[in-house]
């Protein structure tokens, strides 16, 4: 077993923190308007073979990049590719593929309007600032490229009046670990763990972080584990390093993160490949703020970030790539008690192998008199992918109001749907799914869809339906809404309106 931990600095030794700010960055300022940042390749991390990507900015040399084997798609687990870096500016992007010519290439999300120059095995193109793309090279959507193109990052963490732990590549004892971070009596003093670049891991798998404390996951940096937020305040997770959990067992129901009775926690810039179960678990938790976050996941229930009772949670950007739902939003589930309300998803890119991109309302308070979802607002989506076998649970935006609950005021604004293989657009229905709901949910109302466009095939009528008289949908609208380029309307081939459901209109 092999560990290193250094105690740099406490109470604000600021001769560490320049040292410290050079060894994770290597660069700290942007020089000009076109700015590139290339993380080193990990010794030992899991590799693709089938890409090579070089990027540069304008007139410079090129730099490679190390391209990580990520899997999806729980259906038929295949490997795909990864890269990153961070940019600002005119970037140039080159990539070889190894496998065959190139006849087509395809990069998405497409309102992105990128568009390559292909040459033999080699595509190249440029881009004009951060974005997260997927590169599909004849007509391949599984075993593609995935180019997370990062902005700089804004803000490292602050050590003035802190206490750091800097912790080298190898194997870490996580008891000891959390003793360290515990052992201050100091309510507010403030606590920053630093993985250096290079391959980490947790001898026990899941890092409880305390109260007060910021950890540090450089570029070039893997951690085999995840944390845990169980009662704390003011935590951070950040930076552009990745947490790998492919290596373990799916009964295991490890999630990348789990945040449960906290509140404050911010989450932003890393990925999560694999996890056994969710990647973001949150829990009767509010005030949370989760930034830039990536994720791939091929296991059963891996949805991307779930939440049950919670209140104040902001997801900014981001890209999921799922095997369940991308994200969920439910009430009561399990331990976790309560309403949820005050969400926002904004400027994400979703990819539901499985299940759907978007599901509201499943769970709540069944033994009672249920619970309240509302105030929830989706807007800047694009939806790439939306694959599920099952009809029960079809809808790329879907809310299914089960256990009593009551779901309103909620709004999908500014949201493109790309062609998918298997599902419908919308999905609203008052129900009880024998599967999970021991009750019927009561209502649904006061909902807004507004400028929705979906181009593709999949051409399924979507569904609106009440449960009974007294358990009904009420207040839905359609603003702006488009099918291949045709406006939304009530009826078929668009929508199949069921029983108890009032007030349907389209502006």
């Amino acid at each position: 077993m092999h560990e290193i931990v250094n105690r740099l600095c406490r109470h604000g030794d600021m001769s560490e923190h320049g040292r410290f700010h050079h060894l994770l960055t290597g660069v700290g300022i942007l020089l000009s308007d076109n700015w590139i940042h290339v993380y080193p390749a990990p010794e030992g991390a899991v590799h693709n073979p089938d890409f090579s990507v070089r990027v540069r900015t304008p007139g410079e040399e090129w730099r490679p990049l190390f391209s990580y084997n990520v899997k999806v798609d729980m259906h038929n687990v295949r490997n795909a590719s990864m890269v990153m870096f961070d940019c600002s500016g005119t970037v140039d992007i080159e990539v070889e593929y190894h496998p065959e010519t190139v006849r087509e290439a395809v990069i998405r999300p497409l309102s992105a309007g990128l568009v390559g120059e292909i040459s033999g095995r080699s595509l190249s193109f440029t881009i004009d600032g951060p974005k997260l793309l997927s590169v599909e090279v004849n007509g391949e959507r599984f075993h593609n490229l995935h180019i997370f193109a990062n902005p700089p990052e804004e803000q490292l963490p602050d050590m003035e009046g802190s206490e750091l732990l800097m912790l080298e590549p190898g194997v870490h004892n996580t008891e000891k670990l959390q003793q360290q971070l515990g052992h201050t009596t100091d309510a507010g003093f403030q606590r920053i763990v630093i993985f250096r670049p290079g391959i980490h891991r947790l001898d026990e798998p899941l890092l409880h972080l305390p109260s007060c404390s910021t950890v540090y996951i450089p570029g070039g940096a893997v951690v085999y584990g995840g944390f845990v937020c169980d009662g704390v305040h003011d935590v951070t997770v950040k930076g552009r390093g990745i947490l790998y959990m492919s290596d373990y067992e799916k009964n295991t129901f490890y999630r990348g993160f789990e945040i449960k009775y906290s509140s404050h926690i911010h989450i932003e810039g890393i990925t999560v490949i694999d996890p056994p179960h969710y990647t973001v678990l949150l829990g009767q938790s509010e005030h949370i703020l989760i930034r830039n976050l990536k994720s791939f996941s091929t296991r059963g229930w891996c949805d991307g970030i779930d939440m049950m009772a919670c209140k104040q949670v902001t997801i900014e950007g981001g890209f999921l790539r799922t095997s369940d739902d991308c994200i969920a939003v439910y009430a009561s589930r399990g331990e976790f008690r309560g309403d949820t309300r005050d969400v926002t998803v904004s400027g994400s890119i979703l990819w539901a192998d499985v299940a759907h991109p978007v599901n509201i309302g499943t769970h709540g308070d069944y033994d009672g008199d249920g619970d309240v979802i509302e105030n929830i607002r989706f807007t800047e989506l694009d939806i790439l992918e939306h694959h599920e076998p099952q009809p029960d649970y079809w809808g790329c935006l879907a809310i299914n109001a089960g256990d009593n609950n009551t779901v309103r005021n909620v709004s999908y604004e500014d949201i493109r749907i790309e062609s998918f293989e298997l599902g419908e657009l919308f999905n609203l229905r008052v129900l009880q799914n024998e599967k999970y709901n021991p009750a019927p949910g009561k209502r649904i109302e006061q909902i807004t869809f507004r400028n929705i466009h979906f181009n593709g095939t999949c051409t399924n009528p979507s569904h609106i339906e009440g449960y009974d008289e007294i358990r009904f949908i009420q207040d839905v609208t359609f603003e702006n809404v488009t099918v291949n380029g045709s406006a939304f309307q009530l009826e078929e081939p668009y929508v199949i309106i069921g029983k108890h459901a009032h007030g349907i209109k389209v502006l």
